[in-house]
């Protein structure tokens, strides 16, 4: 039996983190996170994370898309928040950028985690953004890192 796991040391890896603009006072909590496991954990030296703010959840796909053709980044760590409102806006917007991330990870042979936040409310943002339940920026810092690492033993 062949068992493939990796560690998350990525001290020379090039990271870019797309971040949403829109929802900041949550955002803002999941890029702290997200920086300090590249950091601390990953080894990831300053100059090798890049961090694109952009409008909104919507154009991070494209964003994504655009980062990729460069062939500079190792991995893509996608940061926002879309929290219900009383339209079916929510479930537009929270669809096409998952459907889009989805279909960018299937075309290209490169980690991209889905740290983006789809609450209900307010609270359940915030939970996820640093308190009770965690920081989902700082977890989606940790699958590139080891995605990364995986990536590399499969190739070679």
């Amino acid at each position: 039996m062949k068992i493939i796991e990796a560690n998350v040391l990525t001290p020379k890896a090039t990271i870019a983190i797309v971040i949403a603009r829109f929802n900041n006072f949550i955002n803002k909590h999941l890029l702290d996170g997200a920086i300090s496991v590249l950091k601390r954990i990953g080894q990831v030296n300053d100059d090798n994370i890049t961090i694109i703010w952009i409008p909104g959840a919507y154009e991070i796909p494209l964003t994504i898309s655009a980062l990729i053709t460069t062939k500079k980044y190792d991995a893509v760590i996608a940061l926002g928040t879309i929290i219900r409102g009383n339209t079916n806006h929510f479930e537009y917007i929270a669809n096409e950028v998952s459907s889009g991330i989805s279909k960018i990870v299937m075309d290209h042979t490169i980690p991209i985690a889905f740290g983006l936040l789809t609450t209900d409310n307010i609270e359940q943002a915030i939970e996820r953004a640093g308190t009770k339940i965690g920081n989902k920026g700082a977890e989606a810092a940790l699958t590139v890192l080891e995605m990364i690492n995986v990536l590399k033993i499969l190739k070679n």
